[in-house]
């Protein structure tokens, strides 16, 4: 039964608007070979990089990274400007792209031009073509300057262990971005594709399986995961040996996964529950209500089918609760399992964002779900989302259950950060 859910589930990430993004790359590098090397070509000089290039991204992917080739005479030009030169590339750059995109709110900046559409964003690097392969680009921080990436013998050195590997590599890379993105976890897709790469690098185990011992690869990874040293801040990607930087910590989230995943192998009756319980949404299977005898309206709604989720940033909740010095989550983890701390009924909770590293403007959507018989029997289930733009919501406990409150932050259209916090009644 396993080995089904895992198929389904890796199926439910496959990119599913990859027709329309093949074609933002092609009117985009037509436009660039026209303005800047005089033919038409909706492909040459282009090449698709980042996680869309490494096969490894998933439905929802909102940052879509390519390179573009330079003809060889611009490098001279624009090094020869006395200050920024890399700023005045990527300007021209621009330029090109918003004959293509007049209206488009089109950025140059860092070291990328960016072009945004309605789901997703696509970020053209210009790069010059060196001997051995690597690309030098510009980098118009701090005054200006070149540097070098490698990012076809990071593609090639990744798509080669995934053939030694059954391509279980990049099916472990989609699912564990599934997690990323379902807790919130400010883990980026180059170092999740790193360290899954590390990961088969260390055992053989996996290198010819099939779904049927995802489970235990599944288990073994996040094992994998917390042994990575809390204080590590970079690890070095595959063929290029670039250094790919931590954003968050993502110790605390995987070892509650670890814990799931384990539980999972103890319990094959209660297993698809707790892998939905790590991976979201896009696990194929439903929670037990539908085996009650009586039937309730099923309106909760997804963040995944409303916008493309991404994380990238930092965000947490807490809640206030009447009458209670302590906020909800110092109760919940002061409690003992055998005495596990529960909130009395007819009593207001105040829920607010914490702490979060997103930078305004920025949409708040919560979304509260009530969990329990009562509430069912009473077709009383929510888990609607609602887009507040405020900083608390506040509510009042009415059914017993261990329900769930979940804050969401967009940001251009994406959802950069999330956090859940369960409410014990």
């Amino acid at each position: 039964m396993s080995a089904q859910l895992f198929e389904i589930f890796r199926k439910n990430l496959v990119v599913k608007d990859a027709e329309l993004i093949s074609i933002s790359y092609k009117n985009i590098t037509k436009c660039l070979n026209k303005h800047l090397h005089d033919y038409e070509s909706d492909n040459a000089n282009c090449r698709q990089i980042g996680s869309y290039g490494r096969q490894s991204a998933i439905h929802g992917v909102s940052d879509l990274d390519m390179a573009f080739i330079l003809p060889q005479s611009f490098y001279s030009t624009y090094n020869s400007y006395s200050h920024n030169g890399q700023s005045k590339l990527l300007q021209k750059i621009k330029q090109v792209l918003l004959l293509r995109y007049p209206s488009t709110n089109i950025i140059a900046d860092g070291q990328v031009v960016v072009i945004p559409f309605n789901k997703y964003r696509v970020e053209v690097l210009p790069v010059f073509i060196q001997n051995d392969g690597s690309y030098t680009y510009p980098d118009s921080n701090s005054g200006g300057s070149w540097k070098v990436t490698n990012p076809i013998a990071e593609i090639k050195a990744f798509n080669d262990l995934n053939n030694q590997t059954n391509r279980n590599l990049k099916h472990l890379c989609k699912m564990i971005r599934a997690w990323k993105n379902t807790h919130g976890v400010n883990i980026s897709g180059f170092l999740i594709d790193t360290l899954c790469y590390k990961f088969f690098q260390t055992t053989t185990d996996y290198n010819t399986v099939s779904y049927s011992q995802y489970k235990f690869l599944i288990k073994d990874f996040f094992f994998f995961l917390i042994s990575q040293s809390e204080t590590q801040t970079f690890w070095f990607a595959p063929g290029s040996n670039q250094k790919v930087y931590k954003s968050g910590n993502f110790h605390a989230k995987a070892k509650k996964a670890l814990r799931r995943s384990t539980e999972a192998l103890s319990n094959s009756l209660e297993a698809p529950y707790k892998w939905k319980l790590i991976f979201g949404h896009r696990f194929p299977v439903e929670f037990k209500e539908a085996q009650l005898s009586y039937t309730f309206a099923r309106t909760e709604q997804f963040i995944e089918d409303l916008y493309p989720v991404d994380i990238q940033n930092e965000l947490t909740i807490n809640c206030r609760i009447e009458n209670i010095s302590n906020l909800l989550r110092s109760l919940i983890y002061a409690s003992s399992p055998g005495d596990k701390f529960t909130i009395p009924k007819q009593r207001k909770l105040t829920f607010m964002i914490e702490s979060t590293d997103v930078v305004n403007p920025y949409k708040i959507l919560w979304k509260v779900r009530n969990i329990g018989t009562t509430a069912e029997r009473l077709n009383k289930i929510r888990g609607q989302i609602e887009e507040t733009n405020k900083n608390i919501k506040t509510e009042t406990t009415e059914f017993e259950g261990s329900h769930l409150v979940e804050c969401y932050l967009i940001k251009n259209n994406i959802c950069v950060a999330r956090d859940r916090i369960t409410v014990p009644i």
